[in-house]
């Protein structure tokens, strides 16, 4: 098993290589259990640099994924890379469930986009700090510039449950990047 990981990491660098994407990795969490923070996110093509680059970098997280598309046989591919599948329209407490199941698990990163769209969008969502809070975990920052082709886990964030002041000082760290579709991500300068 662990060489079958070694060959999928390997095989996700190369893959990085031929796109002319850079790793770059200063900081991969030492707890077991974290909110991954991703962001910019404005086209479908972040989620699957993203994966591999996390891949390549030898994390696997769980990533909340609208519920309409666990059919068959997509289904079982999604929950494979990690999927959990979220019904938009009873999503009521979902931070708490989440929350809840990231206590209950030994182990479990958990990635979230602050955006909750691939469309531009001025506020970004609660859920991610709700959640790094209530689960009493970290917030790790993971990012995809499209202006240097380069992405990766920058710092790690504890959550002082003063979540304006916390979001500033997150911003900062996503301050400037650009997406891959512009004009669509809030901290674009």
């Amino acid at each position: 098993m662990q060489a079958t990981k070694k060959g999928m990491r390997k095989i996700c660098l190369i893959i990085l290589k031929l796109f002319r994407y850079k790793l770059d990795v200063v900081n991969i969490p030492k707890e077991k259990k974290y909110v991954i923070l991703f962001a910019p996110h404005t086209s479908w093509t972040d989620f699957a640099i993203g994966k591999i680059a996390l891949t390549a970098m030898g994390v696997k997280p769980t990533i909340l994924i609208k519920k309409e598309f666990f059919f068959f046989p997509l289904g079982y591919f999604l929950t494979y890379i990690g999927g959990y599948p979220v019904d938009r329209k009873h999503s009521k407490n979902l931070t708490e469930k989440i929350a809840e199941y990231m206590k209950e698990k030994e182990e479990v990163v958990f990635l979230i986009t602050p955006e909750g769209t691939r469309r531009r969008v001025e506020t970004w969502k609660r859920g991610f700090y709700h959640i790094a809070l209530k689960a009493g975990v970290p917030i790790a920052l993971a990012y995809l510039d499209y202006r240097d082709r380069k992405g990766g886990i920058g710092p790690v964030f504890y959550p002082t449950g003063d979540y304006e002041a916390d979001l500033k000082e997150i911003q900062k760290f996503y301050c400037g990047m650009k997406g891959r579709k512009k004009g669509r991500f809030n901290l674009e300068e």
